[in-house]
């Protein structure tokens, strides 16, 4: 379980036969879908573009940018993990014939695992997680963005990808930390040795060395970042990939099963002696003992954001999510469900990106979240785990804004807070709860 604080994150299927869907188009294609050819990172190195030591004075860029990824950045590290030990026993595990640094299921992550005819003679596989990974192949942008009074939307129309826009860059990051359609940390997987992947937009960025200005003059080349937009954006957007999952002919299922990683853990996951079941009301839903529900953590998340961004839908997004639950247990159409709350997630991700997000929303949202808690919506550790990282994205950003009186008091509970999730098979609601209830005493004081 990762750890964080106010002022930065310092550790921290469808069930039946299902109409195969459409995806949700995003506004520019993911790098790994570019038909351009990708260069390499080396491309980026010079200490006259991107490579240098220290900042250019009255450049528009860092131009350190190559550095920091290359000294300070996990991604560099991601091909690597493959050489490992772990990697090699889960890649036996799965029965994969190629060892995990060939295997595809491995580096659609772990590196930019482009097509070989997509490879440029500067590219290297080993670099794994490198700039076009994100930025999108350079093979026509990297003419563009040389050009004297380089402009941004000429680069963009030249195939760099828009990271500066929130949704597009919520897709990007989700696409690995998360999974979509096409790739995916399965239930297979999982159970191979793989670890289980833990994720909030935020939080993450937060703890992501930054390469880019934030927030200084206003200009293309500036970075605006709204911490809690980002945030609400990841949240509403990981339960359309979700619903994108539970629909895919490809991802859905697993044999005779769904794709279980779309389900809880904890609800299979737990001592037959262990006599732990009792009635969930989430979504207004009551579903009986032996029945295992979709992972609703996002979607408690979501329901928080709805509510203070637009009630009307907050209340859709409830009644559709507990209409997807039952159909999930047997009681409905999934494929219906699952698209038509799909819709409902871009919708308001459309609506948080065009909003502006006062001081009255985001003491709404903070307390909403805990108020979620309080009402037992957080009895699954997912639920409590997801709540917690956005607690501390929330109310990280409502400091920033010189909104709180007391942050060190706040940041104390949110760090009791984090104590009674430090191993999910110990988790005990009510422990949480009762230090939910701390940090809400404090946070109405402010």
């Amino acid at each position: 379980m990762l750890a964080w604080g106010l002022v930065l994150p310092v550790a921290m299927a469808a069930l039946g036969a299902a109409t195969p869907a459409e995806p949700v188009p995003a506004a520019a294609p993911l790098p790994y879908h570019s038909s351009d050819q990708t260069l390499g990172t080396v491309n980026c190195a010079s200490s006259t573009c991107h490579g240098s030591i220290s900042e250019f004075r009255d450049s528009k860029v860092l131009q350190t940018e190559y550095v920091t990824w290359s000294r300070l950045d996990k991604h560099t590290r991601t091909y690597q993990v493959l050489l490992n030990a772990q990697s090699a026993r889960i890649a036996k595990n799965l029965g994969l014939p190629e060892p995990p640094q060939e295997s595809a299921v491995c580096l659609d992550c772990h590196a930019h695992n482009v097509p070989v005819a997509l490879r440029g003679e500067r590219f290297k596989l080993a670099d794994g997680v490198v700039c076009e990974s994100c930025h999108g192949p350079a093979e026509r942008w990297i003419k563009t963005h040389l050009e004297p009074n380089p402009s941004h939307a000429r680069n963009l129309a030249a195939g760099l990808y828009p990271t500066d826009q929130p949704i597009a860059r919520a897709r990007l990051c989700l696409s690995c930390h998360f999974g979509n359609a096409d790739k995916l940390v399965t239930h297979r997987l999982m159970g191979a040795g793989h670890p289980r992947l833990s994720f909030e937009l935020e939080t993450f960025s937060m703890i992501e060395p930054a390469h880019f200005r934030l927030n200084g003059p206003a200009s293309a080349e500036v970075m605006r970042w709204d911490g809690v937009k980002i945030w609400a954006i990841g949240q509403a957007l990981a339960v359309s990939e979700s619903m994108s999952i539970l629909l895919s002919p490809k991802r859905g299922r697993d044999g005779i099963f769904p794709e279980l990683v779309l389900f809880d853990c904890h609800a299979c996951h737990h001592p037959m002696s262990e006599q732990r079941w009792k009635p969930h009301a989430e979504f207004g839903l009551r579903q009986g003992p032996g029945i295992a529900r979709l992972n609703d953590s996002n979607l408690l998340m979501m329901r928080v954001i709805a509510r203070q961004i637009d009630p009307a839908l907050g209340a859709r997004i409830t009644a559709q999510a507990a209409r997807l639950q039952a159909a999930s247990a047997g009681q409905g159409d999934v494929t219906a469900e699952a698209l038509a709350l799909r819709a409902q997630a871009e919708e308001l991700a459309g609506q948080i990106e065009a909003s502006s997000l006062g001081p009255a929303f985001l003491r709404g949202i903070a307390l909403g979240l805990i108020d979620e808690g309080l009402s037992g919506n957080y009895a699954d550790y997912a639920g409590a785990e997801q709540a917690t990282m956005s607690l501390g994205s929330v109310i990280d950003y409502i400091n920033r804004q010189h909104l709180l009186r007391s942050p060190g008091e706040l940041n104390g509970a949110l760090q009791r807070l984090n104590t009674t999730l430090v191993n999910d098979e110990h988790y005990r609601p009510a422990d949480y709860e009762a230090q939910l209830r701390d940090l809400r005493g404090l946070l109405s004081r402010q």
